[in-house]
């Protein structure tokens, strides 16, 4: 099928944004879904995890870090492997002088996604602080590894170079203070991450999917675990033919939100991608219970499986 919808409520500034664009895909598959055709920002979730998220962004901007670490501790119970929220739980726990709670978690950070940057920096800071100085050489020893193969152009090198300086300064005995704790904390921004979130569909509509997930990793990053925004990284994957991925990001959002009514479609969709006939049916019989009276998720699955594969446009 194709991705295009027509949102039906946005913002006067979204919906002009969506004109420009030429229309864009929502996450909710055919048109409903969490809160239809809303962004992110915008949407009332009847689930907990991404309001939890919001609660704990909104307590470190107010320096409140041990309420930023029960809400994401909250989330964390919901998605535990979700990189972002161990992150900002790591900023939380250090800020509180809780170190070896912040290196756990940095840690966690890691071993989901060894590239991220601001992990590596993260935990150089933090080992540096608990004085396990050869741990924290080794981590600035491979951000300058990554700095020098990235050089003065790749999108990372501004990021990769404020790592160094920092994990540089957090081992200097001669640095101020300031300089030694912990790297300063990036709260996310609800603003920022609708743009990243409405670039993600333009580039999605236009099948420039890896760079589409970028968009989309920093619409997470500034939502937390959204259902619409792991629906699109799910559709995304399963665009570029990695099934396991995309089926993954489903789950997710089917774990926030049961009844999600993109996540149900598209999981139905994937599942006829792969022959899965009879679990491509009883995501239609779900769908068909959520809707009720009928909705376009629902047909637009059950187009799929009469047909065995994707409809034609």
């Amino acid at each position: 099928m194709t991705l295009v919808k027509r949102p039906m409520l946005l913002s006067m500034a979204a919906a002009l944004l969506i004109w420009a664009a030429g229309g864009v895909a929502l996450a909710d598959g055919g048109g409903g879904g969490g809160s239809m055709g809303s962004m992110p920002s915008m949407s009332t979730p009847s689930y907990d995890a991404a309001a939890e998220y919001a609660k704990g962004v909104a307590a470190l901007r107010d320096k409140d870090y041990k309420g930023a670490e029960k809400a994401f501790g909250h989330v964390l119970t919901v998605t535990p492997k979700n990189a972002d929220v161990l992150l900002l739980m790591g900023a939380a726990q250090t800020e509180q002088g809780n170190l070896k709670g912040g290196r756990r978690s940095f840690e966690k950070v890691l071993k989901i996604d060894p590239d991220r940057v601001a992990g590596h920096q993260a935990l150089g800071v933090t080992l540096a602080r608990l004085k396990e100085t050869d741990k924290a050489q080794a981590e600035l020893d491979l951000l300058k590894a990554k700095a020098a193969t990235c050089g003065e152009t790749c999108p990372q090198a501004g990021e990769l170079k404020g790592a160094v300086t920092a994990v540089e300064a957090a081992l200097s005995p001669l640095a101020p203070a300031a300089l030694r704790g912990a790297p300063p904390t990036l709260v996310p921004d609800a603003a920022e991450g609708d743009h990243a979130y409405l670039t993600a569909v333009g580039l999605i509509n236009d099948r420039r999917y890896p760079e589409a997930l970028s968009a989309l990793g920093a619409a997470e990053t500034a939502f937390g675990p959204h259902p619409d925004v792991l629906t699109y990284i799910g559709y995304t994957h399963r665009k570029l033919g990695d099934y396991a991925h995309a089926e993954t990001y489903y789950r997710q959002a089917l774990a926030i939100d049961p009844d999600h009514r993109g996540a149900t479609e598209y999981y139905g969709e994937l599942k006829v991608e792969r022959g899965d006939m009879a679990g491509a049916r009883r995501m239609l019989a779900k769908l068909d219970d959520i809707c009720g009276f009928g909705c376009p998720q629902a047909e637009d699955l059950r187009r799929w499986i009469d047909l065995g594969h994707e409809p034609p446009r």
